[in-house]
């Protein structure tokens, strides 16, 4: 199945039956407790199947975690793999956690001496990629079909575009990945919204969600409702059905989209846009996603 959808519009996000190549997600082996001295594992990844590890890690370096009060708090045991990022966090306070990834970069592309260059994230290879060997994919065992045309420039990035730099065409892109776990009673606290960027904004607790109950979310952009989007609900395990079984839902006038869960189990919840009121001053376009982990219980 081809997964790859890239948005181009305002508040587009996937058609039923097709997930976004490379879905975010933070999965916590718990998401309600009780008692105290309660240690919750979380596997945080990007894959083509959701829950499953067949494609990269999110990286560590963009996860946060904040207690009930509002305050931070480290993962411990931390470790970033080739396919998935695991860690712990000591719950050490009754209430709801928030555990989230943030990522942003500026993309696009622009010519210098009138040679296209492309704008890409941090610019550099991956982070913790060796050289690659001589005759490892190296000019010298290269098909010579491959030699026979002009060889492309890696990406630039973006603080490092020059001064002459022409046809610049940026867009600014961020995405938020975010995941909750309560340890008794619900709170409130880490789920007021930032005003900034698409934003989660439940109305049903997230750790109050229950298989044939209706949850009301509401999605904001800037601390406003987000009217029109598309947002997507997906059960986990799709790697085992034939049918992905994506529910396409819209928000209303209020930025609220009405979920009714059809069984229980994890549910991945996406919805993206894109907008022309980027931070960044050269960029011409934002486009933002957002992405949460839910655990659907039995009544």
């Amino acid at each position: 199945m081809n997964r790859w959808i890239r948005p181009i519009l305002l508040a587009t996000v996937l058609a039923p039956g097709a997930a976004l190549a490379d879905s975010p997600f933070i999965l916590p082996s718990s998401t309600s407790l009780s008692g105290s001295n309660n240690v919750v594992t979380f596997d945080a990844a990007a894959s083509d199947h959701l829950f499953f590890f067949d494609h990269r890690p999110v990286r560590l370096d963009s996860i946060a975690v904040t207690r009930p009060d509002g305050t931070p708090v480290e993962p411990t045991d931390a470790v970033q793999g080739r396919l998935r990022s695991v860690f712990d966090v000591k719950l050490d306070q009754p209430g709801t956690w928030k555990v989230v990834s943030t990522d942003s970069m500026i993309t696009g592309t622009f010519k210098e001496n009138g040679e296209e260059r492309r704008v890409g994230g941090r610019g550099g290879p991956p982070r913790g990629a060796a050289a690659r060997p001589a005759g490892e994919g190296s000019a010298a065992t290269a098909p010579q079909a491959s030699q026979s045309g002009p060889r492309r420039q890696p990406p630039v990035a973006f603080k490092d575009i020059p001064a002459n730099a022409t046809d610049v065409h940026l867009t600014e892109v961020s995405r938020t990945t975010e995941t909750f776990v309560t340890v008794g009673a619900p709170t409130t606290e880490v789920l007021k919204p930032a005003g900034k960027g698409l934003e989660f904004d439940p109305i049903t607790h997230p750790n109050s969600l229950a298989a044939g109950e209706t949850a009301r979310f509401r999605f904001l952009i800037d601390g406003k409702p987000a009217a029109g989007l598309k947002v997507t609900v997906i059960p986990g395990g799709d790697r085992y059905r034939e049918d992905e079984g994506a529910m396409a839902l819209t928000t209303g006038a209020d930025g609220v989209v009405a979920i009714t869960w059809p069984a229980a189990g994890m549910y991945w919840v996406g919805a993206e846009a894109e907008d022309h009121n980027p931070a960044e001053k050269r960029a011409e376009a934002r486009r933002m996603s957002c992405a949460v982990t839910l655990e659907v219980m039995t009544p």
